[in-house]
């Protein structure tokens, strides 16, 4: 059974960006819901229940129970702005989902067991994450919280791609049905190279040879000469 997440909220009256600046110095959040064939409807979060909720990762990307009024409705988070220096969320847009249509959102991946993995035993091997999300489309009663990339058996020289990744029954990428150009690989597993600097014995064989070098040029030039 899904875990269910509720937000409480209050109906806001007010609008425009006098009423909204009069609501953070208040301590509440303005936020708006739309979609689901509704009108959108404009209320307002207290500020310190939306910094709690954003300490979790779910906040983000599971479905919500938002309670407006006494009133809850399925929602997502679809856009957030937070104050460019201060710890302060300015705003917030809700999304209604419905039972039977399928949404798409961004879900976290989590990476398991990559220490315990030859890759990760190994000096001079780098695991590299090049995805920390993944879009997937389902009907919001089958959308995971997040989605686990198994890292236990990765070597150097292999590489995971979207069309590897263990989705839930339901779940599946948008992304892959434009064709396998759009596999993109999520994890990838390569040697670093190391490049040896030269010590100082080695530096000073080198200076050596290169006089040496040019010495016997100029021998050879003067050879030419006589023959001639």
């Amino acid at each position: 059974m899904a875990t269910i997440h509720e937000v409480n909220a209050e109906v806001r009256s007010d609008e425009g960006k006098g009423a909204s600046r009069r609501l953070r110095h208040a301590g509440m959040v303005p936020a708006i819901v739309y979609g689901g064939d509704k009108a959108p409807q404009s209320i307002q979060i207290e500020h310190r229940i939306v910094m709690a909720l954003a300490k979790n990762e779910w906040f983000f990307s599971s479905v919500l129970d938002l309670n407006v009024g006494g009133k809850t409705e399925k929602v997502l988070l679809r856009d957030w702005q937070k104050h460019p220096y201060k710890l302060q969320m300015m705003h917030m847009d809700f999304q209604r989902v419905r039972a039977g249509e399928k949404l798409h959102t961004a879900i976290p991946l989590h990476f398991l067991n990559q220490e315990k993995s030859p890759a990760g035993k190994t000096s001079g091997v780098v695991v590299s994450h090049n995805f920390t999300e993944v879009e997937v489309a389902c009907l919001p009663k089958d959308l995971p919280e997040y989605i686990e990339v198994d890292l236990s058996n990765i070597d150097q020289g292999d590489i995971i791609h979207l069309s590897e990744l263990n989705l839930p029954e339901g779940v599946e990428i948008p992304e892959l049905r434009h064709g396998p150009e759009h596999d993109l690989p999520v994890v990838t597993v390569h040697a670093v190279k190391v490049e040896v600097e030269p010590t100082e014995g080695e530096e000073g064989e080198e200076a050596a040879a290169a006089p040496s070098a040019a010495a016997e040029g100029s021998s050879a030039e003067g050879d030419a000469g006589e023959d001639k």
